[in-house]
């Protein structure tokens, strides 16, 4: 039975308008980000007077932005692998076998989901500065301890969405394995990994995405040498000027591994996070 004319017209509408709202802050960004500074500074205009892409040259030389992006690149890289490694054998013992402690466990990793990161800031401030004075190991204004400051909250949501997805796989497949000869190892990345990659590729994209935009963190314990994209961006506004179109084309530039990231792996992200929500 076909929809009212009423409902569809109702439907256009509310696309036509949720389209809007998405696509017009996008265009504000590649309008501005294409504007020369007095032009961006002034009265607002929707369409350019003037076209320049020199904005997108001097972001590189306003601020050492390759460096930033290379720590970005570090620190998501390895909190991404990290969170997928570590998610991939806990879950893995979760879904699989019965131990003391597996319901504390597994209700522990999902209470940490309920508690805003700001309450980690300060708790883990200390305890790099302590380990610091301690034995030395410089952790805070590092890469390492920006990296372990990621995984304390994109470790958590990782566990739980692959225990769910290893639940959904058959235990029969270990049995299988097993019977073919492959210890719990062997079943794991032979059998279970492969059938897995749906949601095994939604964790990665979702580790890599909270540590490539992280601010708060980020802010808190990097340095000059050790800054990632998301704190540098506050580089173009100084004292004297703030360059709104170099910022508006270091936004896009900033943006585009993320999104050519998510265009890529959408069909997995969608499948993983389905399935590790249902189960």
């Amino acid at each position: 039975m076909a929809p009212p004319r009423s409902f569809l017209w109702v439907r256009r509408i509310f696309l036509t308008f949720l389209t809007v709202f998405v696509v017009l802050p996008v265009f504000v960004m590649i309008t501005s980000s294409l504007k020369p500074l007095e032009d961006v500074s002034g009265k607002f205009q929707w369409i350019p007077s003037g076209l320049t892409v020199s904005p997108y040259f001097d972001i590189w030389d306003t601020v050492p932005l390759a460096d930033y992006f290379m720590n970005s690149l570090i620190v998501a890289g390895a909190a991404t692998v990290c969170s997928v490694v570590i998610a991939v054998f806990a879950a893995y013992a979760v879904s699989r076998y019965h131990f003391r402690g597996k319901r504390v466990f597994t209700v522990t990793v999902l209470s940490t989901q309920m508690f805003p990161g700001i309450l980690f800031l300060l708790p883990l401030f200390l305890i790099y500065v302590n380990i610091g004075n301690a034995t030395g190991i410089a952790l805070f204004g590092s890469r390492a301890g920006l990296i372990i400051t990621y995984l304390t909250f994109s470790l958590p949501f990782s566990i739980w969405m692959l225990i769910g997805y290893f639940e959904s796989v058959p235990k029969d497949l270990d049995e299988a394995a097993e019977v073919d000869g492959c210890g719990p190892l062997g079943a794991l990345f032979r059998v279970i990994v492969p059938a897995a990659i749906p949601g095994i590729v939604a964790v990665a994209v979702y580790a890599f995405m909270t540590a490539w935009g992280e601010v708060l963190f980020a802010s808190v314990m990097t340095n000059d040498t050790t800054r990632t994209l998301a704190v540098g961006l506050q580089g173009y506004s100084t004292q004297n000027d703030v360059y709104w179109n170099q910022i508006m084309a270091a936004s896009l530039v900033v943006s585009l591994p993320v999104v050519a990231g998510f265009l890529l792996l959408q069909r997995y992200l969608v499948t993983g996070l389905t399935a590790g929500a249902v189960k």
